[in-house]
């Protein structure tokens, strides 16, 4: 067996020996472990040696076809809002996430290196697109009287989504944020950004919250959702609706794994902690503390970005005799509705900041249908400006 190849492949795919054992999930000391079958110092059982040869090279989801209109992805994080666009025909020649562990996933799915901090490039460096997609974070506003519209937003990163717009202006975009955007600043900031977006900018805009659980995903996942269409292009008169729940019932067993790794099953120090502070929640009258669920639960709790410090809010049930589990970060993956085909190429912990800062991919992926579709059926896609279009075969 020629273990050579190991180095050989790892170099291929661009990882450090950390990344590559965390993307094998060889554990705490894989590195170690990786440099040791390197050097030729001991050796990969079959398993683990075809295990390692089969690991994919090349990025599974790089756009194919021919592009029904393009997009940029800002805030991509690893790309689970662009992978519902593409779905749909987007071909993205933008993208920037400033996460370095983030860029280096999405990397390895899609082929292409996002830029970094977005509030350092230029819009003359974004490409012309169609379709602006963004998740964009949740700040304040500065000024207190909130009277200036667009000048407000300055400082925050919507004001990069604003002057892009301003200065681009793509047919349509589309926005995620967290529920609580809704009552942000007393509901200040979300009537600032729809007044920046409807007045100063001129789109016609839709705003909802929908929940994963309604749309056949086992989370309780609520995110607002932004969509917007440009006037001069036709804004006003696309038909857009946003999806209606499924309704379809969900079953948290289906995305979970039968045979699971004990690093997962958190410890009895752990575990008696979660117990007493739930207790004393629960002495203070209000139900804060960890959830318990198992394979019957419809859906679990939202997951999120911080999910890697104890795994309170979605703990799996083993049984009377042993510790609750966490769930593993390919389980994560399926909780959001990211494809098997998925890379995974960092730790858990950065696998578990990942997977809860993105989307539930197929409530975005409805949302594209509604908004492709809307537009396909009534104006069609075209640029702002006089380069040149990019339009669907109607």
């Amino acid at each position: 067996m020629e273990y050579s190849n190991i180095k050989e492949k790892r170099e291929r795919l661009g990882l450090t020996q950390k990344e590559f054992a965390d993307a094998l999930g060889m554990g705490r000391n894989g590195d170690r472990t990786l440099r040791r079958w390197e050097n030729g110092e001991s050796y990969p059982s079959m398993l683990e040696y075809k295990s390692i040869m089969d690991f994919p090279e090349n990025p599974p989801f790089i756009f194919k076809g021919t592009p029904r209109f393009t997009m940029i992805d800002l805030f991509a994080g690893i790309g689970g809002i662009r992978l519902a666009f593409q779905k749909y025909g987007g071909l993205s020649v933008f993208a920037s996430e400033w996460d370095k562990f983030a860029a280096k996933t999405y990397k390895m799915n899609y082929g292409e290196e996002p830029v970094g901090d977005i509030t350092q490039v230029p819009v003359s460096q974004i490409p012309e697109h169609n379709i602006l997609l963004g998740g964009f974070p949740c700040q304040p506003f500065s000024q207190a009287g909130l009277k200036k519209g667009f000048e407000d937003t300055r400082g925050t990163l919507f004001f990069d989504v604003a002057r892009i717009l301003k200065e681009r202006k793509p047919q349509a975009f589309l926005l995620e944020n967290v529920k609580q955007l809704r009552g942000h600043d007393k509901g200040r900031t979300l009537e600032t950004i729809l007044n920046v977006l409807r007045e100063d900018l001129d789109y016609t805009v839709y705003v909802d919250v929908l929940r994963a659980a309604d749309f056949g995903v086992p989370q309780n996942r609520e995110r607002i959702y932004i969509v917007g269409f440009y006037n001069p292009l036709g804004g006003q008169s696309i038909p857009f609706k946003f999806p209606k729940p499924t309704n379809k019932p969900t079953r948290l067993g289906d995305i979970l794994d039968e045979n699971v790794n004990e690093k997962y099953t958190i410890s009895d120090k752990l575990y008696q902690g979660h117990l007493r502070r739930k207790q004393e929640h629960k002495e203070k009258g209000n139900g804060f503390g960890f959830s318990l669920f198992n394979s019957d639960s419809p859906y679990a709790n939202t997951i999120s970005a911080r999910y890697y410090k104890d795994g309170s809010e979605i703990l799996i049930d083993q049984g009377p005799n042993k510790n609750p589990r966490k769930l593993t970060p390919r389980e994560c993956a399926r909780l959001q509705g990211f494809p098997k085909e998925f890379v995974i190429t960092v730790s858990d912990t950065q696998a578990y900041r990942q997977f809860g800062n993105s989307v539930a991919v197929p409530v975005v992926e409805m949302i594209a249908h509604n908004m492709i579709d809307a537009i396909e059926n009534s104006v069609g896609f075209q640029y702002s400006t006089n380069h040149q279009e990019l339009a669907l075969n109607k």
